[in-house]
């Protein structure tokens, strides 16, 4: 069989006889969703419960506390320190029927041959399991993460804040004084650290050996810059969730800064005045994933590869498309969307009609159309993926002390 033809639907769960399974998933408002949520239970026959959390408070709880979950959810960029501690079990390939559909991104790199691959935590370098146990681009029989939910993100600046003559397609702006008092960045190390870097190197101010790993002097040098911005009071804040990072723009208190989809979406359901930016350097990317506990084994073992396989189903991954993120295996969510959805979220087109986003609300207005184009030329220009770097450690520690500082000046 051609690995591009559709293959059959997977087989529903077998239904246990000894009482409803619970499924317990640690993650994030990424994928933590309540229709999905409650359309698993439906479909699966179990129950589920999600632990929601930020990314720095989810990463730790699954690499301390792996009795407390059966699925990680989360992104390949946190997969050191959680298979570091061994708290999380290999995937067998054998078992995810739909295996041969997930595209090349995860499995490569590249979405196609000549694409773009960015420097950083490469998911494909992180994907297979070896057989000494460690991470590596080797196919085997078994995965560290079932790659699920991915995107290009970038920066998000107020259209009515903007000057028309000088375009927001550089990283630079990010750090432009203009915007100085009105600006934010998001606070996780491993995902704001990147886009300060690639908005100092864009603006001049500092070059990188390898912008994915970069040395102490680096760091020192670039946390450097971004104490001086905040002893001026350039940062108006640094946020964690989505909703800290609309909220911020709602009140009125920032015009440019660090943003997710999922936080353009609420502003864009509010009407509210705002862009995502495409930048000519490139996107910050990121590929998110589930993981099984090292403390699964029998009968829930199977109950969490009946939830794998789901999720890249079809279903999930429309929801997914509707929060403006990408699924690993496109075509199969692509029956479960209209062909205007198809057409806006994975072709780059104006949309043709009012677009709904998970919870069944207007996100997309007719006539919009998506900053950067299609899927395969957005996942066509990535400059560096989400990473958790060999000096992450003197990372974390010079972070925390820039952003506690900054709490302070507010």
């Amino acid at each position: 069989m051609n690995k591009h033809s559709p293959k059959p639907e997977p087989a529903a769960p077998a239904v246990h006889t000894a009482g409803k399974p619970k499924l317990r998933v640690l993650g994030t408002a990424i994928s933590l969703l309540e229709e999905l949520r409650v359309k698993a239970e439906a479909d699966l026959g179990i129950e589920v419960s999600f632990d929601n959390n930020d990314f720095i408070v989810t990463q730790h709880k699954a690499a301390q506390e792996p009795d407390r979950y059966d699925i990680y959810d989360q992104c390949f960029h946190n997969l050191d320190i959680v298979w570091y501690w061994r708290a999380i079990q290999p995937i067998e390939i054998a078992r995810i029927a739909l295996w041969d559909e997930i595209n090349d991104l995860t499995k490569t790199g590249q979405i196609g041959p000549s694409a773009r691959m960015g420097q950083g935590d490469v998911p494909a370098r992180k994907l297979y399991v070896q057989p000494s146990l460690a991470l590596g681009d080797t196919p085997t029989g078994r995965i560290s993460m079932l790659p699920t939910t991915h995107n290009f993100d970038s920066f998000a600046y107020r259209s009515d804040a903007a000057d028309p003559l000088a375009p927001m397609n550089s990283w630079a702006a990010l750090l432009d004084e203009r915007w100085s008092g009105r600006a934010a960045l998001v606070d996780e190390p491993a995902i704001g650290i990147f886009d300060a870097a690639l908005a100092a190197q864009a603006a001049g101010l500092m070059s990188f050996g390898n912008i994915g790993n970069m040395t102490v002097a680096e760091i020192d040098e670039l946390m450097d810059i971004l104490e001086a911005r905040r002893k001026a009071g350039f940062f108006r804040g640094f946020w964690r969730t989505a909703e800290e990072a609309a909220g911020l723009m709602v009140a009125g208190e920032t015009d440019i800064q660090s943003m997710w989809s999922t936080g353009i979406g609420i502003l864009n359901g509010r009407g509210f005045p705002v862009e995502q930016a495409t930048p000519v350097e490139g996107y910050r990317a990121w590929h998110g994933g589930l993981c099984l506990s090292r403390r699964l084994s029998g009968r829930m073992l199977d109950v969490a590869y009946d939830y794998l396989n789901w999720w890249i189903s079809g279903w999930p991954g429309a929801v997914v498309a509707r929060q403006g993120y990408y699924i690993s295996t496109p075509e199969r969510s692509r029956r479960y969307m209209s062909a205007a959805e198809w057409d806006y979220w994975y072709e780059g087109l104006a949309a043709r009609e009012d677009l709904p986003g998970p919870d069944g609300a207007v996100r997309v207005k007719r006539g919009a159309v998506r900053s950067g184009g299609s899927y395969w030329q957005r996942a066509n220009g990535i400059a560096v993926w989400n990473t958790t770097m060999d000096e992450h450690n003197y990372l974390v520690r010079r972070w925390m002390q820039l952003v506690g500082r900054a709490e302070k000046d507010i």
